[in-house]
Formats: C-alpha cells, structure tokens, sequence
C-alpha cells in the first residue's frame, strides 16, 4: 500500500482530536501506564527461576535494556506517522491492514483489557487490605458454572473493580484534558512510592544479615526451581533445566523470567495510541518513550536493589502470596508496612489503568476509521474524545472480570475460581513479543518503501539497536516455545482467530462503501 493512499486520510480523521498533550503529559503517560502492581509482585517469581540476587538484578537489567531499545526504535515510527492508533497504524503500513488488524483485534480483546481488567482487580484485592470487607468471597452473585471450566460470578472484590473502571471511563469521556491531569496527578504520586520505597529499603532499612547473604554471595544460585519442558513429546528433545545447570539452564532461566518483568515494563508504547492529541507528534511521541521507559527502568533497578538490602534471597522467593514489596516494607517498618505499601499500590494501580484505559480507545477509534471495528467507536463526542470506543472497552473489560476458570479437584470434589483474564494474559505474552518484532522489522521495510518520507527523529543506533532487539527477544519467544508451551499457542489462536473476523469487517466495509 503507498504512502499517499492512507497518510492523508489519517491525517483527517485526527482533525477532531483536541492536541493537549504536552511533552511532561505524554511521559507521565508512559511511566503511569507502565507501573501497575507488577513490580511489587513478580520479583518472587524471578528469584525462584534465576535462583541468585544478581539472577534477579539481571533479569530486570535485561528487561529495562530491551524496553529501551524498543521505544527507541518505535520513535521513528511514532515521528513519520503521527496518528491515532500508534502501533496498529504502524503495522498497517509496514505489512497491510490485515497485520494492523490482527494488532488492534488481540489489543482489545485480550492485551489492553485484560491488564486493565488485572489491575483494577489487583486495585480491589490492596483495597480490601484497608477494608476487609472488599473480599474475593463475599459472593453478591455466587458463582455460576457455564461449564466443566467456567463460570461467572460477583463478589464484592469484583464489583470494587468493576466501578473502578466505570468510573476512570466515565472521567475520560469528559475530556483529554481532565484524563491527563489524573494520570499526571496519580503518576507523580505513585513514583514518589517508588522512590520513598527505594530509600527505605537502601538507605534506612538496610539489613545487615540480608544485605551480606544477597552480595556476598551474589552469583551463587540457590533455591531455583525445576523448569520442564512445556510439553509432554518435547521431554524426548528437550532436557529439564535449572538455572545452576550450565549456560543453557541460565538462558533459559532468564528467557522464562523475562516473562514477568517484560510484562511489568509493558504499556511503554502506549503514548503512540494518542499521537493524535499530542501537541507536537512528530518529537514528543518519540521523546515521551525514551524519557518514560528510562525513568521506570531506573526505578525498577532500584526498587530491586533495596528488596535485596532488605530481604535474604530465601524470603524474596518465598514472600506470601509473592507480594515482595509488602514483605519488605513489613521487616523495615513492622506491621504498618502492609498497610503503606496497600496505599501505595492502590494509588498506583488507579493510575496505571488510568493510563490504559485513556490510551486503549485510541486503537478502536483507528480501527473504526479504517471499516474494521464498530462504526461508533470512529466517532468523537463535544469533548472531542472517542467516548463510544470508551464505553466499549470499558463493558468489553467488565465482561472480563466477571468470567471465571473453575477447577475441580479430582480427589476432594472442592471448586476454585481463578480469573479468566489472568489465562489470556498468560497466553498473549507470546504475541505481544511477536508484535513487537514485526514493529521493529517494519523499521527496516519502511525505510525501504518510503526512502524519502520525512523523518524528524531517526532509530538510534540503528541498525544495531533494533537487530539487538529482534534477537534478543526471537531467543525469548524460543525459550518461550519449548518451556512455556501450553500458554503460548493459544495466544497464537486468538491472534489467528482475527483473521476470519477481519475478512469479515472488511467484506461489511466494502458492501457499506459500494451502497454510498
């Protein structure tokens, strides 16, 4: 598809948009939507697969280099196509609308509202710290089973959750101007935790006995878990590991443990959504990524250093429920660690899926101009915001919340609930990579294709940066294939499950356009 065919008619439908988002705006946007409740949790579960303390400053080292080195490379592309919809755009040019779709199809239905659905459920479960009657058991609709593996409910935590999301969705109806001045507001408080977390656990809450176990013995691996193949015929080809097994055991320790931190850091691309009402697209967009991405990747270091000052190894690996953060904060401060560390995460957490839920809408809103998603969802209300695509993604999340897996235990009988959206998470991440890849490489195709099109801001380190990026993270979705096999070819499913509906949405914008 050339350049002429699309450029202007993007350039039109982001005519309604209301250009308010300034440089600071467009980076609080990046750091708000990247800090969730991930960086308080996951650091267990990476202590638990790389099995040392500078496993678990590694893995996040590794993480924070591979974010920059995307939101690098994205800036060319956010500067030559200063849209709405940001990286569906992207794909739709480098490869075809098919490609863009498949993005925008696998954003909605599972990557932007499953985490917006995971945060807002994890802004309940912190708020249920403070109010113990905000309960994941106080069933106000017990569950109901669909099937062997499903079912639906609402409890309290649940319905804690759900108003969260109707009323940040309802805020963004009203403007970008309001949606920005929380996101500005919430995300200035919540690295402000991060920091005062940073100091605490460096500066005032330094354990000797932790901080001479963690440095002292910084490579040594200890209490690493088993990792088996994904797969019961890959266990012919593919040896168990642990990451005390020799250079294979540790690439595959740190590609299982990008897993979590990848995800914590994710969201970072968010700003290229609202290109649109961006005050200077062509450089902000670009310098929002770089100066976001580097503030919450120091930040991330950092949190992980005062865990590891604060808390032995064995601890970190074993933190309850793996809320690291609170277990840290608990030995510093005693029993109103918990309850600081509730408060600090609940101000995060609403912040965050303020960013998501802002940004999120954006993507539909392209889609719709383009016939491939509901024709409301294209329209902008008097505030000059996709309030339709809003509502949308906002029913779309509810939906998400209330679902539930059910498990039965074959020996007792007894029933546990679990969170569908938690699964399609567990399943996308695959995809997400695999989106980001072919981001990247459209650096490479539209340098081809378009030679001459103006470029404020050029990849830096180009062509080194993005190739580091593309092989770093091919090896990852690799380790991911072998050892995380049975949640990564069902986010391949629900990818490929957009085609026959794109093929759909574009037959129905044909027969629309022929009938004008």
């Amino acid at each position: 598809m050339t350049e002429p065919s699309r450029t202007p008619s993007n350039a039109a439908s982001d005519s309604g948009f209301l250009r308010a988002i300034g440089l600071f705006d467009g980076t609080m946007i990046v750091v708000g939507s990247m800090i969730g409740s991930g960086i308080f949790i996951v650091t267990a579960d990476i202590a638990r697969q790389t099995g040392s303390p500078a496993g678990v400053l590694l893995a996040w080292v590794i993480t924070g280099l591979l974010t920059i080195f995307a939101a690098l490379s994205y800036g060319e592309l956010a500067a030559l196509m200063p849209h709405a919809g940001g990286q569906y755009v992207y794909l739709r040019e480098a490869y075809s609308p098919l490609w863009g779709f498949l993005y925008g199809w696998t954003l909605f239905l599972v990557i932007q509202s499953g985490t917006i659905a995971a945060v807002a459920v994890g802004f309940a479960r912190f708020l249920g710290v403070l109010v113990p009657a905000i309960s994941p058991s106080a069933w106000i609709v017990y569950p109901l089973a669909l099937s062997d593996k499903y079912a639906v409910s609402l409890s309290v935590q649940q319905l804690v959750g759900i108003l969260m999301i109707a009323l940040l969705t309802w805020l963004n109806t009203r403007g970008v101007r309001l949606g920005k001045l929380i996101q500005n507001v919430f995300t200035s408080a919540k690295a402000l935790s991060l920091a005062g977390l940073i100091v605490l656990g460096i500066f005032v809450g330094r354990n000797a006995p932790a901080i001479a176990e963690n440095f002292h013995h910084f490579w040594q691996v200890r209490g690493a878990l088993v990792i088996q193949p994904g797969a019961d015929f890959l266990r012919h080809f593919v040896p168990t590991v642990t990451a005390a097994g020799g250079a294979f055991g540790i690439f595959v320790a740190f590609g299982v443990a990008q897993v979590g931190s990848l995800f914590s850091a994710d969201a970072w691309n968010n700003i290229t959504f609202t290109a649109g009402e961006v005050k200077n697209p062509r450089r902000d967009v670009a310098l929002s990524m770089a100066l976001g991405t580097a503030i919450v990747v120091v930040l991330y270091c950092l949190v992980n250093v005062a865990y590891l000052m604060a808390l032995p190894l064995a601890q970190i690996q074993g933190a309850p429920d793996d809320r690291v953060a609170t277990a840290a904060l608990s030995a510093i401060l005693g029993g109103a660690g918990a309850a600081i560390m509730a408060v600090a995460i609940i101000v995060s957490t609403f912040g965050c899926n303020n960013g998501l839920i802002l940004a999120g809408a954006r993507v539909t809103y392209a889609m719709a101009r383009d016939g491939l998603f509901f024709r409301a969802t294209g329209q902008l209300n008097r505030k000059h915001v996709p309030a339709r695509a809003l509502v949308l993604q906002g029913i779309w999340v509810g939906i998400l919340i209330l679902l539930r897996t059910r498990h039965v235990n074959a020996a007792s009988g007894a029933v546990t609930y679990g969170n569908l959206y938690s699964d399609l998470l567990d399943y996308v991440v695959f995809a997400v990579l695999i989106f980001y890849v072919l981001t990247i490489v459209g650096v490479f195709i539209l340098r081809r294709k378009r030679p001459d099109a103006e470029r404020p801001y050029r990849a830096f380190g180009y062509p080194v940066i993005p190739l580091l990026y593309i092989v770093a993270a091919v090896a990852i979705m690799f380790v991911l294939l072998l050892y995380k096999t049975q949640t990564t070819w069902p986010g391949l499913v629900i990818v490929l499950l957009g085609v026959p509906v794109y093929l759909i949405w574009r037959g129905l914008s044909r027969r629309r356009a022929a009938g004008a």
